[in-house]
Parts: structure tokens; sequence; C-alpha cells
């Protein structure tokens, strides 16, 4: 049997760019609490369901992106021979769909945001190469797995849930379109990276009285946080998109904690998401 059809386990999770399934949960938590919540059992359905779909996305996205790979990446899984293509294709389809499944046990309205989820999925791992507007394309991925997540709480998808899945998704074109150019020359504009700020303006907008000061902390932090990624990239000197790009998906878990803005119990679980997200891409790539 040919080296390449047993890929080592380390292969694997750098195909399912695994150190970012914390963000993956961080998602599903924030979502499942502004939904109302529920029981810890179903939350962990809502995370494995969501985790087989981010990873399963993630496989598909090297299958599709093989012969760009094979030209320009030839250090990936596929093209340096770590792992048999139809076997990325395969593992992906079943990824996918297994987890769309699984998230569709959750209820009617957590179904239909589960199967956009995975449409849009797989559009952008089929299409980014080749558009624009693919960022776009990237934050609807997440903009519906917090949907999925607010669907399978007790209240559903809340007003506060529609809104703080658009601040997520602002965050996400903006990380989006760094990581576009991560393997271009090109000057990279800044006022793309204006929808970074979303989260911010949101949290100050929605929230009110004692919930107006905790979110003035969290949206400080994020900003700061921001501003410490976006150094790699802007300041004097060699940029290095990828430590902004992965710094930013990090910081998802800090998009999620700012808009639960919760009490110091649960916002610790943010921030173990957190540094399990950074810990992680220390041992798998990010991108």
């Amino acid at each position: 049997m040919p080296e390449s059809s047993r890929p080592d386990l380390r292969t694997l999770l750098v195909l399912g760019r695994a150190s970012n399934l914390p963000t993956v949960w961080s998602n599903c938590l924030a979502g499942y609490l502004l939904g109302g919540g529920g029981s810890g059992w179903r939350f962990l359905v809502l995370c494995l369901g969501g985790s087989l779909a981010y990873v399963g996305g993630m496989y598909l996205n090297d299958a599709f992106d093989a012969a760009f790979d094979r030209q320009y990446r030839r250090e990936r899984p596929i093209p340096s021979g770590r792992i048999e293509e139809v076997l990325v294709w395969t593992l992906g389809w079943s990824m996918l769909g297994l987890g769309t499944v699984i998230l569709g046990g959750l209820g009617w309205t957590a179904a239909v945001c589960a199967v956009l989820l995975s449409l849009s999925v797989v559009l952008y791992d089929a299409i980014h190469k080749a558009i624009a507007f693919s960022p776009v394309l990237m934050s609807l991925c997440r903009f519906f797995l917090f949907l999925t997540a607010a669907a399978a709480g007790l209240r559903g998808i809340t007003g506060y849930a529609l809104w703080s899945a658009f601040a997520l998704a602002g965050w996400i074109i903006g990380l989006s379109y760094v990581a576009k150019r991560e393997s271009t020359t090109g000057e990279l504009q800044r006022w793309p990276l204006a929808v970074l700020a979303l989260p911010v303006v949101l949290g100050g907008l929605l929230n009110n009285g004692d919930w107006r000061f905790r979110g003035l902390l969290l949206a400080t932090l994020l900003v700061a946080w921001a501003g410490w990624c976006l150094r790699h990239t802007f300041a004097d000197g060699p940029r290095n998109l990828g430590l902004t790009v992965a710094g930013l998906i990090a910081g998802i878990c800090l998009v999620d904690l700012l808009a639960v803005a919760p009490e110091p119990g649960i916002a610790a679980v943010f921030l173990v998401f957190f540094g399990a997200s950074l810990l992680g891409q220390r041992f798998v790539p990010a991108t």
C-alpha cells in the first residue's frame, strides 16, 4: 500500500485546520446561549455537528484547490504526496454530510440553517480562488453556523443572535480579506479592514445599563487584540500576513465573548477557547 494512502495524524490535522476548532466551539456556545441555551448534552451534539462540518469543509477546500496547490503550494498534504486526493474528497464529503445531518437533528430551523451552512461551505470551496468577494462567502459559513447554534437553543434565533451573527460575519470578512492576500505581493488596502470594527460598533449600540460597561471592557480587549494582530501586517519592516490571519482567527472567540458579555464563569470558557486556538496554532497551522 503506498505511503500516501496511509496518512499520519498530523496530515489529517493539518488538512482539517484542527487548531481552529476551538473557534467553532466558541461560535456554537455563543449562538446557543443567545438562543436561550438548553441541556449540556444538546450543546455537545451541536459542537460535534459543527466540528464535522468545519473539518469536512476544510478537507474539501484542499481537494478543490489541489491543482492550484500543485503549482503554488507544494507543501500542502495533497501535492506533497502525504495523502491521496481521492481520500480527501471522500473524507471531506462524508464529514460535511454527517455534520449536516447531526445539526439537522436539532430541529427544523437548525436543519435549514445547517443546509445553508453546508451550501455556503461548498460554494466557497469551489469558487473562492476565482472571485474577489470570496471573503463574503467565507463569512456566510460562520454566519450560518452561529444561527444554527442559536436555532438549537430553547428560544431559537433571537434578534440579538441575528445581530451578533452579522457582527461575526464582519470580523470574518476582514480576516479573510487579509488571508486572500497571503500568497500575493500586492499592496494591502486598509479600508476593507473597517469591517473588523463591526462587533464593537454593534456591541456599543445594543448594550445598555450594566451590560454597556461590561461590553465596553470586552470591546477594549477585542480592539487591543486586533491592533496586536495587524501590527504584523502594517508595522515597519517585513509584513507577515500569516501571523495576522492566525491571530484574527483566534480572535473569533473574543468576538463571541463580546456578543454574549457573560458572567465571569462563562467568560472563562471563551477565554479557554481563545487560548486553546493560539496554543493549537503552534502545532497545526491555522491556514
